[in-house]
């Protein structure tokens, strides 16, 4: 039962794991660590109980969704999945609200205050509702319906203390998960803004 569990709870390692064999040397980033990072940070989520829950939901939703997209199309890259998809042309696929670049561009937007509020945990400051809303607010909040907002940030009042967020690495006493979060931050900023590259270049940052 002990491996069990031990295989069910989360730890950064797996992360920085597949962040770090997400970006070839092309810059591609390839589509099967990005889904199993993205499984552990829904596992980070969840396991820091319902407060992050309208968040995990719809990440554990676009990552089933997208997991499809790669077995039907055989979609080995982001790369080649953007590439296949606009070659049916800007319009149908604006009308597609299931196509695989509208659901990596709902989980890079969800990346970037993940990115933002892993950084702040790195940086000292105590106050885990005030990282947890700063990154909120300069990520996700923009493209949240005000309710959504308010909730979001009525819900980082109850947050855990850093301690707690540094233990629930699972990686052994704060500072090694501060030193596993240093270095899982420039993996997963890289995958960030090759991202943000891509959807820039395409023009699919708004895509509805």
């Amino acid at each position: 039962a002990m491996a069990a569990a031990a295989a069910g709870a989360f730890s950064l390692r797996e992360v920085l794991d597949a962040f770090r064999g997400c970006v070839t040397e092309q810059r591609e980033v390839l589509l099967e660590p990005y889904l199993s990072g993205w499984r552990g940070l829904i596992r980070f989520l969840q396991s820091l109980g319902a407060v992050f829950s309208f968040i995990s939901k719809d990440a554990v939703a676009k990552v089933a969704l997208l997991e499809g997209h790669c077995q039907r199309q055989r979609f080995v890259s982001l790369q080649s999945m953007v590439e296949q998809e606009l070659a049916a042309g800007p319009a149908a696929l604006r009308a597609r609200p299931d196509s695989g670049c509208r659901t990596v561009l709902r989980l890079h937007r969800a990346l970037r205050w993940l990115q933002l509020f892993l950084q702040g945990l790195r940086s000292g400051e105590p106050r885990t509702s005030v990282l947890c809303t700063d990154a909120y607010n300069a990520s996700l909040a923009a493209h949240h319906p005000w309710v959504v907002r308010k909730a979001a940030t009525l819900a980082f009042c109850a947050l855990p203390s850093r301690e707690a967020f540094l233990e629930t690495m699972n990686v052994g006493p704060p500072e090694e998960a501060v030193a596993v979060l240093g270095e899982a931050m420039p993996y997963i900023g890289q995958v960030y803004s090759i991202t943000q590259e891509l959807f820039e270049r395409h023009q699919l940052l708004d895509l509805p």
